[in-house]
């Protein structure tokens, strides 16, 4: 359990860093040249890394690569939606919530042989 946390928790952070680093320019630099966006964002990334790299290799000593991936898209989604509604001004939608069930439904086809669900 103690694994599922820290990776859990490494991967909430390092999504902060990404989603920032990937769509924050769009708010706050789009009347510069991309090419600052995207010094500004490898910077963000930096951190990212940081972040998800051990969480990576925490995980994967009890979790399986496909159960990373899907943890990883779960966290994306979760740290997006309110990152697009709060930070970027966007409307929530009903389709946040028909993704959210895809993704749902992803999580249990990876999880359920090893019993974790």
């Amino acid at each position: 359990m103690r694994v599922l946390l820290a990776t859990t928790l490494l991967l909430i952070g390092s999504n902060v860093f990404m989603t920032f680093a990937w769509y924050a320019h769009l708010r706050n630099l789009s009347a510069r040249p991309w090419y600052v966006a995207a010094i500004a964002s490898w910077g963000i990334a930096f951190f990212e890394y940081l972040l998800q790299v051990p969480a990576n290799r925490i995980g994967y000593t009890q979790l399986t690569l496909p159960q990373l991936k899907i943890l990883q898209e779960i966290i994306t989604l979760t740290v997006f939606v309110p990152f697009a509604v709060l930070y970027m001004h966007k409307p929530l939608r009903l389709d946040y919530l028909w993704a959210a069930l895809c993704i749902l439904g992803a999580v249990y086809f990876v999880f359920r042989s090893s019993g974790r669900v």
